[in-house]
């Protein structure tokens, strides 16, 4: 049975994908996913009682959002979503997505490999330059190094800057692993925001509860600029053996665990409601 979760508790970060005839995939892409439809994030969401969603565009559809704006339709008031788009979109198409319940564009670093600090700052800043124009955030899904590298150049930023999946710290380590002293010194600017996702990703087969120092360090400096997400339907299953000729098995998480840690490192109900609702509902526009 899922934990008590507060009324208007988001997931914000999810992925939809398939079917592929109807919506292929990428040719560049790393992997190839398998079936994740509507229907099954919504039961999931029944179960642990979750009312709101952020769709994130998924690597393995490059520029092409067309899946997840159909999402976007299909779940209404209820969803909000990022996506991934092209340099040279037109203002116009923008500002109908925006339309539509996008709320932020999302840089995908990470999962191409791309680890030089010059060439993400360029897109980087490119891409916040585009999303202050429409009032949105930027996204991005890097690792510590580069938070590292960047750290003063973040703070220039002119869109809000959200991080995916903690900075990818090293669950195994400490909490002043090189880079992450850098992370909580740019939430503590107010302008960045971290996503405390994928929870289950990060620990691998450890106990979630592995997460808890990270998750207060975080909490200690801004609790108002921290947001929740499940990384459903969890890919990276083939981690390390990926090949895109064959579809690769999404990992087995326990989303309910993964709640269940979040709450156990907090262990304040006003704190946990404001991560689940509050911030949320802010960052991405919901009604509170």
């Amino acid at each position: 049975m899922a934990m008590a979760l507060p009324e208007g508790a988001c997931d914000c970060h999810v992925h939809i994908f398939g079917p592929p005839e109807r919506y292929p995939f990428a040719p560049d892409r790393v992997y190839t996913p398998g079936t994740a439809d509507e229907e099954m994030l919504l039961a999931l969401h029944r179960r642990l009682g979750i009312d709101r969603v952020v769709l994130v565009q998924p690597s393995p559809y490059g520029f092409e959002n067309a899946r997840m704006l159909a999402a976007l339709n299909r779940l209404g008031e209820r969803a909000r979503a990022v996506a991934v788009l092209s340099p040279d979109v037109p203002e116009r198409d923008l500002a109908a997505m925006k339309a539509k319940g996008v709320s932020g564009l999302r840089l995908n670093v990470d999962t191409g490999g791309v680890v030089d600090p010059d060439a993400i700052w360029a897109a980087l800043a490119t891409e916040s330059e585009r999303c202050a124009r429409l009032g949105w955030h930027t996204q991005i899904l890097t690792r510590l190094s580069v938070i590292d590298a960047l750290e003063s150049r973040m703070g220039t930023l002119p869109a809000p800057l959200v991080v995916d999946h903690f900075g990818r710290p090293d669950i195994d380590g400490p909490i002043d692993q090189p880079g992450f002293p850098a992370l909580l010194r740019l939430l503590g600017t107010g302008k960045v925001w971290v996503k405390l996702s994928s929870i289950g990703r990060l620990c691998g087969p450890r106990p979630q509860d592995q997460i808890a120092p990270f998750i207060r360090a975080l909490v200690n400096i801004r609790p108002d600029r921290l947001v929740w997400g499940s990384d459903w339907p969890h890919t990276g299953g083939g981690r390390g053996n990926r090949s895109v000729g064959k579809v690769e098995p999404f990992s087995e998480v326990d989303d309910e665990a993964s709640l269940a840690a979040l709450s156990h490192a907090i262990g304040d109900r006003a704190t946990i409601h404001r991560i689940l609702v509050d911030n949320s509902a802010r960052l991405y526009g919901f009604q509170q």
